[in-house]
């Protein structure tokens, strides 16, 4: 059975979350750890650090059926939770529980989010930490996961058609297959100072 912390302890505990974009192959994925009363709206700005994206899009969270996002008038979707008010510990009080995460409803990039560990803060660390993580994010704007197929297929082909434009387009060079761990916790530093 799962742990799941008293309800007074569970904002001082350590949520180990691991977050995988849906549907490409091979899995592009991260595992990070935040403070359990984290608002779904700061969790989303850590997400877009851990991730690579650049946060210049709309996003939402599903958890159970329900909407968690920024709510809006001009919205004709289902109706939606505001994230300012949903922590995280209550959203997914226990290990496994599992939600989704959707950026750019345009591309539509679904990611899993996992809650592999509830755990006590570790002396000495800071949080939000990135522990792992394996491939590149998709640069914005790529049309999505067939985009993202089409894009990699033109960097990785020299011979490709598109490949000098797609490089260009991309701002030089792009590895499909790098995960820089620093460069993640040096972005998440600079979101604990800021």
């Amino acid at each position: 059975m799962p742990w799941i912390p008293p309800v007074a302890a569970r904002e001082r505990v350590i949520y180990q979350l691991k977050i995988t974009l849906k549907t490409l192959r091979p899995l592009i994925w991260r595992r990070f750890q935040v403070q359990g009363d984290y608002t779904l709206d700061r969790l989303h700005r850590v997400i877009q650090r851990v991730m690579g994206w650049t946060d210049s899009h709309f996003h939402e969270y599903i958890v159970r059926g329900r909407h968690y996002g920024t709510p809006s008038d001009e919205w004709e979707g289902p109706p939606v939770v505001s994230e300012r008010s949903a922590r995280l510990c209550d959203v997914a009080p226990r290990e496994k529980a599992r939600f989704v995460y959707v950026y750019d409803f345009g591309d539509d990039w679904q990611h899993d989010l996992l809650v592999e560990k509830i755990v006590a803060p570790q002396a000495g660390q800071r949080y939000p930490v990135c522990l792992a993580g394996q491939h590149a994010c998709p640069p914005e704007d790529c049309g999505g996961y067939p985009g993202y197929i089409d894009f990699v297929a033109a960097i990785s082909n020299p011979a490709h058609p598109e490949h000098a434009e797609m490089l260009e387009w991309v701002g030089g060079a792009f590895d499909p297959w790098v995960f820089d761990l620093d460069g993640v916790n040096r972005a998440l530093k600079r979101f604990r100072q800021g």
